[in-house]
């Protein structure tokens, strides 16, 4: 693990995106109907991404436990794709960045779990890292 002691607290911000690609329209249906029979998809997926972003230290080591202190989750649906979008913040030593691409995935693997019985072609794909503020470099790649 790094050593941070010398550094400054700072405001550090990550936004993280995965894309889950469906296989039937029929699923997209159910969603909206909302007729998944394991219950609402997206409120389901926020939660578990929530425990996702705070976990991540818990299941990489080289990851500083840090305070998080704002955390978004929002869906985009278009055709057979859900863009699933991560936010993180915190005030701290370090960045956010790897919680906030965890949180993606943590989503997009919880709608592949509760979708899975009715689209057994699901994929996700592109998880990455979108924007990053604070330490040393800010990159934008939205």
């Amino acid at each position: 693990m790094v050593d941070i002691t010398a550094k400054k607290a700072t405001l550090r911000t990550a936004v993280a995106e995965a894309l889950v690609v469906l296989s039937d329209s029929k699923t997209v249906t159910a969603i909206e109907a909302g007729q998944v029979p394991k219950g609402d998809v997206f409120e389901m997926s926020r939660a578990a991404g929530l425990l996702g972003i705070k976990k991540t230290p818990d299941l990489l080591p080289d990851c500083h436990p840090l305070p998080i202190e704002g955390a978004r989750i929002t869906y985009q649906m278009e055709g057979l794709e859900i863009r699933i979008r991560v936010w993180v913040t915190t005030i701290y030593k370090t960045g956010v960045e790897v919680e906030a691409m965890h949180g993606a995935s943590v989503v997009a693997l919880n709608l592949y779990d509760m979708l899975k019985p009715l689209d057994k072609g699901i994929e996700i794909r592109n998880i990455r890292l979108v924007e990053k503020t604070g330490g040393k470099s800010d990159i934008r790649r939205s």
